[in-house]
């Protein structure tokens, strides 16, 4: 069976879905693929917030309108929480209650995320969260990893999500146990967004807040001298605008914020 074949198998079991649509290739796939597969009985939930990107939230209504899917966009209510904005080590899970909260209070169908089985290698809190509201995985249900995933994307013709890198939420550029802070999370946004102007939409790199002040990450792709004098060039200017203390570049390192411990 495909991958494909596999994934709409485990969809079709259901009558409803609502899907959570973070922006990211993962969700916004398995959306398209739920449209394609439940019709009107999918739902696409969107939540905006200040640890989403504007552009994600562009990309969903984009995607929403070319498959006629029914969006929502939320509130998750996160950064009510002052547990989830003093950042701790399990952040995560209180994100994702939030969110599978709010989106429970807008329907009794069942509600499923873009949870791949890769995911399952890593320290995710928020699938804590997502076992007590019963949230579903059909991509691992489907035994399906990242890049069964791209492949699907190409498959369905989805090519902006099949070049697109991954897109975790902007509070994952700060480092454990700094506070959440929404302007943090805005100047973090508007040096990706500036840094992606120059070096493509494609690029990997991070903006990071830490203790010791703003370190820029670039992927290896972005090494060449060049590109790589004017990236650190604009990120400090950007930092000197903002009255903040860049701290210079260094490789990205995937998950470099998250801090099991931190040094007193």
């Amino acid at each position: 069976m495909t991958a494909l074949a596999a994934l709409m198998r485990i969809l079709s079991a259901h009558d409803r879905l609502v899907v959570a649509v973070s922006g990211g290739i993962d969700s916004t796939l398995l959306a398209h693929v739920c449209g394609h597969v439940l019709g009107p009985g999918f739902r696409a939930v969107h939540a905006v917030s200040p640890a989403v990107p504007a552009s994600a939230t562009e990309r969903v209504r984009r995607h929403a309108e070319r498959g006629g899917w029914r969006l929502d966009l939320i509130e998750a209510g996160e950064f009510g929480d002052p547990r989830y904005r003093a950042n701790p080590v399990n952040r995560c899970y209180f994100c994702k209650r939030n969110l599978y909260n709010a989106i429970a209070g807008l329907t009794e169908g069942s509600i499923a995320s873009g949870t791949n089985c890769d995911d399952l290698k890593d320290f995710r809190p928020g699938l804590s969260a997502a076992k007590e509201r019963g949230v579903l995985h059909p991509y691992v249900e489907a035994g399906l990893g990242k890049s069964d995933i791209y492949a699907l994307a190409q498959q369905f013709g989805l090519h902006d999500l099949a070049e697109l890198p991954a897109q975790p939420c902007l509070a994952s550029r700060v480092e454990t146990g700094l506070a959440i802070d929404a302007k943090d999370l805005a100047f973090v946004e508007k040096v990706e967004r500036a840094l992606h102007d120059l070096l493509g939409s494609s690029a990997v790199l991070r903006c990071r807040i830490t203790h010791q002040g703003v370190v820029l990450e670039l992927a290896d792709a972005q090494q060449d001298e060049c590109q790589v004098k004017s990236v650190s060039a604009l990120a400090a200017k950007l930092c000197e605008q903002d009255r903040r203390h860049f701290l210079g570049r260094r490789d990205y390192r995937r998950g470099a914020a998250f801090l099991h411990e931190i040094e007193t």
